[in-house]
């Protein structure tokens, strides 16, 4: 990374496209997705509790999270954005901050460790959601996701690793992974980009 600083996250958020039209628009796109993070950073998970966290906190936090007028955004609006929002856009500023993050926080020894392990995402399936496999890379340190994938379901683990290794950093990084993903081909790829398996 070549940014001698780490930007708010805040800042990295504006940086998401707006699908929303002008006409009508009451709340600025990086300010909504903030509250989200703040909100769930909290525990607040639902489009209900996050609106509510917003509310709870009032105006002052509402300005300093962009939100001009003071007020925060409903139930609908979070529905209506978050159904709508570009996620791998979404997910790739919010990657990016974290591997940022990760490269400004002093380091007790020399090597950082990333997990990467494979979770369905709780509930998705009976909805019939897509991409409800996803192999996460996250950061031992931070606690943090730096990067994930969904993986189809007619492969693997192993056939998303390759995606996912290629939007990490891995010199000076030691990557721990669970029994189905010690495979001669990846310990090859994550030992020529500089890592440790």
């Amino acid at each position: 990374m070549d940014d001698p600083v780490c930007r708010p996250l805040i800042e990295v958020l504006a940086e998401v496209p707006d699908f929303r039209k002008s006409r009508g628009k009451r709340h600025p796109l990086a300010a909504i997705l903030a509250l989200s993070c703040a909100a769930m950073l909290c525990g607040y998970k639902s489009y209900g509790a996050i609106a509510e966290w917003g509310h709870l906190y009032g105006g002052i936090l509402a300005r300093k999270l962009g939100f001009k007028e003071g007020k925060t955004p409903s139930v609908g609006t979070l529905h209506t954005v978050f159904r709508h929002l570009d996620k791998n856009a979404f997910e790739g500023c919010l990657g990016k901050w974290a591997e940022c993050a990760l490269q400004h926080t002093p380091s007790k020894t020399a090597l950082r460790g990333i997990a990467m392990d494979a979770k369905s995402l709780r509930g998705s399936h009976k909805q019939g959601a897509c991409d409800t496999h996803l192999l996460s890379a996250v950061s031992h340190g931070l606690g943090l996701t730096l990067y994930q994938h969904g993986v189809d379901d007619k492969t693997n683990e192993i056939g998303a690793m390759e995606e996912v290794l290629s939007h990490l950093i891995l010199e000076g990084r030691v990557i721990t992974v669970d029994a189905l993903l010690p495979q001669k081909s990846i310990a090859e790829e994550i030992r020529s980009k500089g890592g440790t398996m």
